[in-house]
């Protein structure tokens, strides 16, 4: 047995057991500049659910990219660590090319689209999940997990895109489907339409009963099980 079957078997296993939701609401990041802060993720086009301020010695304020269920506080007097400090932060997206062309459309520096050279975990890159080294462009199988992009706030907090299509088993709730997003639900909805025009390929003939199948793909698609053939 492998040890990607290990970690997927323990995390169905895990998740079989686990009675108490435990949800992960928020992520504090560290600025020296609150202002600047504030306008960078609004120019970000994430959602500004909160800007409070107790005197002069306290101020919080929250932002939530779309999508999501987790949430990014900064401010004055929230947090002891140091501007910056805070690294590897992943926004997961379903097309990466369409989520990078947006941030670049909102002024933002960020690197070209990036995947993985097979496991080498030295190097002079910043280290990211699967490795150190950075390879331009797309991965050639096109894997979900495997692509990702980096930019940086101006403090020099640094987040990654990463693109997940499938889930890998045991990592979502099979009986629950959801999209984040109209954006999320049209891109399942591209590759569900572009697999069930190899099915038809397959099968020589128009399937009437596409809406079942759509369906069917997308669902299993989200779940990490078995896609439908």
């Amino acid at each position: 047995m492998s040890t990607n079957e290990v970690r997927s078997n323990d995390a169905t296993s895990v998740a079989s057991v686990a009675r108490v939701d435990m949800k992960l609401e928020i992520v504090v990041i560290p600025v020296s500049d609150v202002d600047r802060a504030k306008e960078f993720y609004r120019r970000l086009g994430w959602r500004l659910d909160a800007d409070f301020a107790s005197g002069d010695d306290f101020r919080v304020i929250q932002f939530t990219p779309p999508g999501s269920g987790c949430s990014v506080i900064f401010g004055k007097n929230v947090t002891a660590a140091l501007p910056g400090s805070a690294q590897g932060l992943y926004l997961i997206v379903s097309n990466i090319e369409a989520a990078r062309d947006e941030l670049l459309g909102h002024g933002v520096e960020i690197s070209e689209v990036f995947h993985d050279a097979g496991g080498v975990y030295a190097g002079t890159d910043e280290p990211y999940l699967f490795g150190r080294l950075r390879v331009s462009g797309l991965d050639p199988e096109h894997r979900s997990y495997r692509l990702f992009a980096s930019f940086s706030d101006p403090d020099g907090n640094g987040w990654l895109l990463q693109e997940i299509t499938t889930r890998l088993p045991g990592r979502i709730d099979a009986a629950a489907t959801s999209f984040g997003s109209a954006s999320d639900l049209a891109s399942a909805l591209r590759r569900a339409e572009a697999a069930h025009g190899q099915h038809e390929k397959r099968t020589g003939q128009r399937d009437a009963n596409w809406p079942d199948w759509y369906a069917a793909y997308m669902v299993a698609e989200q779940a990490g099980t078995k896609l439908p053939t």
